[in-house]
């Protein structure tokens, strides 16, 4: 090659460089996300990301609810607002179904799919392909007090019935010095205070629907479960807590006004961290309850993870932010500037196996709580659907919204659980068989 060729040789090369570099820099993708902590401090990282690609981003959070109101208009409408999406293990397997999502089937080999854990895994993905990339992982298990636990004369066994926990918070509602015995969702939302009924629910031994597809909701199981819950709450829980979902429970927690509260695994980090907590030093931890006899837990199967819809222009940036967002580095980064405690949880295998997080107080529990989980097999009696907080075809988030809505006027006194069963009933049957199901 002659020196003149060689020097075309290496301009060309050059401008190829530039011109990647610069469209880089020229790209900025828009993630809508969740209010949740650990996605609040992903974007206090996004910078470096930005630093390593060139390329910005753009963040759209919000409230759990409106979050998955935006993502599914947006994604059933080809809206095109976004280019990465937060939705879950309900979504996931619908969407990528329905050709919704870009197939995450192409990581690479540094990203070590392998090492997701199987639940996450097998959670976002249809037919064997993945299509979401888990952020977080979690389960729900109880977070509880434990000075107050000792001043009650009480020890919380490892995996406590429903009537233990009647017990403990009676004994620990202070109403002089505002602590509630426990906090538990009440809020409207399919994924909020729905979500928390039906795995109380499968724990009394109900189920949403028969092999038939017929609702459950005039079974005894049922009342038994919703009245023991709205009387628990009614004597124990904290004012208002009709509107109260993780966030709003998370803080009163924090705040040192909650002696128990059975929430989502995830939370444990909050709640132990003394830069947020005022119990930080005092938090134990408990498998989610049981209803006396029965072998189904109140535990379920989640993960927050990140999703590419179809159709996006950025798909390639997309897919970056996935692998440094979901990697093992980005655990390895927050360990390293915030602590082993408060990485991203409950998603990959190699965080388990090591050995700096095992001596995390909740580390264990959490992992036991998701292994626990069993979205095939939900409820005491068989079901014709997958899912522990919900069940898995497209028609349940419409429906479960209503169903949580009705409930929600029970804990606000605006009607009886007889009434709201036979609402919820009613309503259910109908949906269903306008779906075609019945």
């Amino acid at each position: 090659m002659s020196p003149r060729t060689a020097l075309r040789a290496t301009s060309a090369l050059a401008l190829v460089a530039f011109a990647t570099a610069a469209a880089a820099q020229d790209t900025t993708i828009t993630i809508a996300t969740v209010n949740n902590g650990d996605m609040i401090r992903m974007q206090g990282y996004t910078d470096l990301f930005t630093e390593e690609t060139g390329i910005g981003v753009e963040w759209v959070t919000l409230e759990e609810n409106v979050l998955r109101q935006r993502v599914t208009t947006d994604i059933t409408t080809n809206g095109g607002q976004f280019d990465i999406m937060t939705i879950g293990m309900y979504e996931t397997p619908i969407w990528g179904a329905n050709g919704w999502l870009v197939p995450l089937d192409d990581l690479s080999e540094e990203y070590d799919v392998d090492d997701i854990l199987p639940a996450m895994r097998g959670g976002l993905s249809h037919d064997g392909t993945l299509y979401a990339a888990p952020f977080y992982g979690e389960s729900s298990m109880v977070m509880y007090r434990t000075d107050l636990m000792e001043q009650a004369g009480l020890e919380m066994p490892d995996a406590p019935t429903w009537q233990f926990i009647r017990q403990a918070a009676e004994a620990m509602t202070d109403p002089e010095n505002e602590v509630y015995g426990i906090c538990l969702r009440g809020k409207p939302g399919w994924g909020e205070g729905g979500a928390f009924i039906t795995v109380a629910g499968n724990s009394f031994g109900a189920r949403w629907f028969d092999q038939d597809w017929n609702a459950q909701f005039d079974q005894p199981e049922w009342e038994e479960a919703l009245t023991f819950f709205v009387e628990l709450m009614n004597d124990f829980g904290p004012p208002g807590y009709a509107t109260n979902g993780f966030n709003e429970n998370l803080s009163l927690f924090q705040q040192g006004r909650c002696g128990m509260w059975i929430d989502a695994t995830v939370a444990a980090s909050f709640v132990t961290n003394p830069a947020d907590s005022s119990v930080a030093d005092s938090v134990g931890f408990a498998l989610a309850p049981n209803a006396d006899g029965v072998e189904k837990r109140s535990n379920w199967l989640w993960a927050w993870a990140l999703a590419i819809p179809a159709g996006t222009q950025k798909e390639d940036a997309a897919k970056q932010f996935i692998e440094w967002a979901t990697s093992k580095d980005y655990i390895e980064l927050v360990a390293e500037n915030e602590g082993w405690a408060n990485v991203p949880p409950g998603a990959r295998n190699s965080l388990y196996e090591n050995p700096a997080y095992q001596e995390v107080p909740f580390a264990a529990m959490t992992l036991d709580s998701i292994n626990a989980a069993d979205p095939t097999n939900p409820t005491v009696d068989p079901v014709p659907y997958i899912g522990i907080q919900f069940v898995a075809i497209p028609e349940f988030a419409g429906i479960a919204t209503e169903v949580s809505q009705e409930f929600a006027e029970v804990y606000a006194g605006q009607q009886t659980v007889e009434e709201a069963l036979a609402n919820a009933q009613a309503l259910t049957n109908d949906a269903m068989e306008a779906a075609g199901y019945r």
